[in-house]
């Protein structure tokens, strides 16, 4: 047990593992500092928690930070604390699991503490995508600290907890009463660091709990495996219905409905989050047309970039539902969209898990390629039959194409009509993109579920080799 006069750091760790299942790890730890009176304050542990657990029957490591010890503030021994616990689910094959509640760098310690910080940093890059890492936010995480969560897979925090590097009123014409950046909601929303904030630190921690139980434990184990109750050949009514609201179709088409979405609040146009098919867990991307009209941005290709890659890391298969129509044209978009785009793409391209993609909706120019194409890398693409796949909409093609043409004729309207319904057939149609090898089949809607659960069934034992390369540069 915990030497540690302050329990709230335990009663976390008690809280989010399974009853009477946590081991403490360095218990007995203390600072090596003698600078500054420190030798002279109690820092029980350190002033922080480590140890290991099980979250139904899972095998996990954990840190729990404690508020009370010096305000949480990392030094020498608190960072080799946590690193220890991570040499040690490299070893085991185990998530780690953070909970924050910290000062920052502990000043009386200065270049110890700062040396702590890289050596933690340091085995959170080894970890990257061999074990999951989840970090909940409970109290202040400032400063150097902000890393930890930022090299994460998935960071919750609670509603009033702090993220930031630098505090809003050190930020030049800022002050926290104009725009607190350090905000759980300002994180969740703008920044994209934070996937979800939640009201209690029960709520959190209970959302932990459900992401230990459908990821896998590290990069060679699949994602977990349970007996699916959902008819396999359910078929979903009114799946067509949710062209424009792809939460509602993942939603309908998983089994029993289950879907934990991951970063709900930010970039809306793209949704991202794991389903569950007969039983086993599958990310998904999808364009939310009813928040973004087709149109994707920066935040929304990056968001989709970040889940892909930790996907692929993880040997989870991706299923992707496409209704895009264009990049969003703003400055501010203009200035990053190639760059964000070419990642996504990348991502796709180079991801080697099984990709099934569905066109629900349009398909229209490059973002309908940076969406899971069969030319980018899916494996299977459906569609449905009112989907479309082209360059463009088929109206504003004709305008194009039939500019001279278009001025001269004598009712406008009705020439664009009849030479779109021409294209839309020949060139745009579903119909015409299955006949050009481009989709693979046509699929009701509402059998959706069923076909995607049969693909994936199909690609369970892909093996897809890559040119000889230490890394990509995109």
């Amino acid at each position: 047990m915990s030497n540690s006069t302050n329990v709230s750091a335990r009663i976390r760790i008690d809280s989010l593992l399974d009853d009477s299942s946590f081991v403490e790890v360095g218990g007995y730890v203390t600072s090596r500092s003698t600078d500054f009176n420190v030798s002279n304050q109690e820092n029980p542990a350190d002033g922080v928690i480590t140890g290991y657990g099980v979250i139904d029957g899972n095998l996990v490591y954990v840190y729990s930070q404690d508020a009370s010890v010096l305000g949480g503030a990392i030094g020498e021994m608190h960072a080799k604390k946590i690193a220890g616990i991570y040499d040690m689910a490299m070893k085991m094959g185990a998530p780690v699991i953070g909970l924050i509640d910290c000062a920052g760098l502990r000043l009386q310690e200065a270049t110890d503490a700062l040396n702590g910080f890289g050596e933690l940093f340091y085995k959170q890059t080894m970890a990257s995508g061999v074990i999951p890492q989840i970090t909940g936010i409970f109290g202040n995480c400032g400063g150097g600290t902000a890393l930890i969560p930022a090299l994460s897979d998935f960071t919750y925090m609670t509603k009033d907890a702090k993220l930031f590097v630098n505090s809003p009123n050190a930020l030049e014409g800022n002050y926290e009463g104009k725009c607190d950046t350090a905000s759980a909601t300002y994180q969740c929303e703008n920044t994209g660091n934070v996937d979800a904030v939640f009201e209690t630190e029960n709520e959190l921690l209970g959302q932990i709990r459900q992401l230990i139980g459908i990821l896998p434990a590290n990069n060679e184990m699949e994602a977990y495996d349970t007996e699916c109750s959902d008819d396999l050949n359910r078929l979903v009514a009114n799946m067509e219905g949710y062209k424009d609201d792809a939460r509602s179709a993942l939603i309908s088409m998983s089994d029993n409905n289950f879907f934990l979405e991951s970063k709900k609040d930010y970039a809306t146009g793209i949704v991202t989050g794991f389903i569950k098919l007969n039983g086993a867990t599958v990310g998904c991307v999808a364009n939310q047309t009813s928040e973004s009209k087709g149109e994707i941005c920066v935040g929304c290709v990056t968001k989709a970039a970040e889940f892909i890659s930790f996907c692929d890391a993880f040997e989870i298969p991706v299923l992707t539902l496409t209704n895009v129509n264009s990049f969003k044209a703003c400055e501010c978009n203009e200035k990053k969209i190639a760059k964000a785009a070419s990642k996504l793409i990348y991502t796709y391209s180079d991801a080697t898990v099984p990709k099934v993609t569905v066109l629900i909706g349009d398909a229209f120019g490059t973002p309908a390629l940076v969406m899971g194409a069969k030319s980018t890398g899916a494996d299977i693409v459906y569609a449905w039959p009112n989907a479309k796949f082209s360059t463009m909409d088929a109206k504003a093609a004709v305008k194009i194409m039939y500019a001279d043409e278009l001025s001269k004729a004598d009712d406008q309207n009705a020439f664009i009509n009849e030479k779109a319904a021409v294209f839309t057939e020949n060139q745009s149609s579903a119909m015409a993109a299955a006949k050009r090898g481009y989709i693979d089949d046509i699929i009701e809607p509402d059998a959706t579920r069923k076909r995607v659960i049969a693909a994936f069934e199909m690609l369970y034992t892909k093996r897809e080799a890559r040119p000889a390369k230490k890394h990509g540069t995109v």
